[in-house]
């Protein structure tokens, strides 16, 4: 099985927006990637939890230690 791309409590934003939020869960599937829970504040400013594929996300973290 492939490892998971994030971590609990990891920083993540939205690959399609600008939103981004926190990893809160994790799921893994026999045949689909991973996916994950992420609370975040969406762009009309509610308060979201959402599950997204793996490959809608991208580490804020990462971004982070780039900079």
């Amino acid at each position: 099985m492939k490892a998971f791309g994030f971590s609990l409590g990891e920083a993540v934003g939205l690959s399609a927006s600008n939103e981004h939020g926190v990893v809160i869960a994790r799921a893994e599937y026999v045949n689909r990637c991973p996916a994950y829970l992420v609370r975040y504040r969406a762009a009309d400013g509610s308060m979201v939890e959402a599950w997204w594929d793996e490959d809608a996300l991208v580490s804020l973290e990462e971004t982070r230690s780039a900079a």
